[in-house]
């Protein structure tokens, strides 16, 4: 049985050296899900993103892009499908000390080629960066233009009730 791990405590993401040198952009492997769940996780305990388990990460880790300098994890993102045609855009970070740098931007239009080569005709994402995702072609949407299926982290939110996170989408055909 999994065991369910505790987010009390923020976590501190280790300090990494300049960005310096190529960043290699590439799926995500099993090996990454230690980075990945503290990048994640740290975001979390910050109220910006919603936790997951390593089970979670293990369970997910195909949906993954990942960036990395050297031997660290500089951003991340996933492509999660809902339907033949839709998918959302999620736990999307970048290291604090290497942002500014477009890799936010290399990991979502990675994840938007994808996306457009699965034959997908629109994505969505929850943020509260929307001037980011405006820069990339995203528009604010209600959330009841979303499917039904991704509220389903939304109820184990913390902020379920209150939630401030901004709907966003991105139609990919018209």
């Amino acid at each position: 049985m999994e065991q369910l791990v505790s987010i009390q405590a923020p976590l501190i993401l280790p300090p990494v050296p300049a960005l310096t040198g190529p960043v290699e952009l590439r799926r995500a492997t099993m090996r990454d899900i230690p980075a990945l769940f503290t990048m994640i996780n740290d975001y979390a305990a910050k109220g910006i993103m919603l936790p997951r388990t390593e089970f979670e990460m293990a369970e997910n880790i195909r949906d993954f892009n990942v960036a990395y300098a050297g031997s660290h994890l500089a951003a991340c993102g996933a492509l999660h499908f809902y339907s033949p045609t839709v998918a959302e855009i999620r736990s999307l970070a970048v290291h604090p000390d290497w942002k500014r740098h477009g890799l936010g931007r290399d990991i979502v239009l990675s994840l938007e080629k994808e996306a457009m080569e699965q034959g997908l005709r629109s994505l969505f994402a929850f943020t509260y960066v929307d001037g980011f995702f405006r820069k990339l072609g995203y528009d604010v949407v209600d959330r009841g233009e979303l499917p039904l299926k991704a509220w389903k982290d939304c109820l184990r939110c913390p902020k379920f009730q209150a939630c401030d996170e901004i709907a966003m989408l991105k139609r990919l055909t018209p």
